[in-house]
C-alpha cells in the first residue's frame, strides 16, 4: 500500500520487547509530535476550511493516542520519560523543499506527514505480527489502521493542493530518500529507531 522501499526487519520487534517501557515513552511522544504537526499545517491552510476540519480531527486523534499510550505506561507502573529526539524524523525534515513557493512547501509538508504515517503504520504492523504481549498486539493493530487512514488523508491533501502528476513524482522521490534514511534505523527500541 505505501510502497516503502525497505521493510522493517521483523527482528526489530525483539529489540522492542526487550524494553517495552522505552518504546511506549518514545511512542507517546511521537503521537504528541504528530498532533503538533497537524496543528502546524492548520496554520498554513486557513483558506481551506474542509482541510482544516480534517486536520483538527487528526490532531485530536493523535492526542487521544498520546493519552492511550500514557495510560498504558501508568497502568504498567512504568516511568513516563522526557521527550526523545527523533533522528529519523529530523532527517526527513531535511528533505522538505526549501525556497519554493508556498503551495509547493505545503504539498511537501503533506508528503512529509504521509511518509511518517506510512512508516509508523508499517512499524505497528511489525509489532502486531511479532510481539508476544497480547494487549500491545491488539493496541498496535488498532493504531495501524488509524495511521493508514492518516497516510491516505495526507497523500490526498497533497494531490488536492498540487498538480497530481508532480505530487506523484515527488512522492517517489520521498520514497527513495526515506529508503536511504531508514537503512540506519531498526536497531533501537523506538518507533522509528
Amino acid at each position: 500500500m505505501f510502497k516503502l522501499k525497505l521493510p522493517t526487519d521483523p527482528r526489530w520487534a525483539n529489540i522492542v520487547e526487550g524494553n517495552i517501557e522505552e518504546i511506549l515513552t518514545d511512542h507517546a511522544w511521537c503521537e504528541q509530535k504528530a498532533a503538533t504537526n497537524a496543528i502546524g499545517l492548520i496554520t498554513m491552510l486557513p483558506e481551506y476550511p474542509e482541510i482544516v476540519t480534517e486536520l483538527l480531527a487528526i490532531a485530536q486523534e493523535e492526542l487521544e493516542h498520546f493519552r492511550q499510550v500514557h495510560e498504558i505506561i501508568k497502568q504498567r507502573g512504568y516511568t513516563f520519560g522526557r521527550t526523545r529526539k527523533d533522528d529519523y524524523v529530523n532527517e526527513l525534515v531535511n528533505f522538505i523543499q526549501k525556497g519554493g513557493n508556498r503551495d509547493d512547501l505545503i504539498v511537501d509538508k503533506m508528503l512529509f506527514a504521509a511518509m511518517i504515517e506510512a512508516r509508523s503504520c508499517e512499524r505497528f504492523k511489525v509489532l502486531t505480527e511479532n510481539i508476544k504481549d497480547e494487549e500491545l498486539k491488539t493496541f498496535y493493530r488498532e493504531l495501524m489502521i488509524s495511521e493508514a487512514n492518516h497516510y491516505t488523508t495526507f497523500i490526498g491533501f497533497a494531490r488536492q493542493l498540487g498538480d497530481e502528476q508532480r505530487v506523484n513524482v515527488r512522492w517517489e522521490e520521498w520514497l527513495e530518500y526515506e529508503a536511504k534514511v531508514i537503512q540506519s534505523y531498526g536497531k533501537g527500541e523506538t518507533i522509528h529507531g
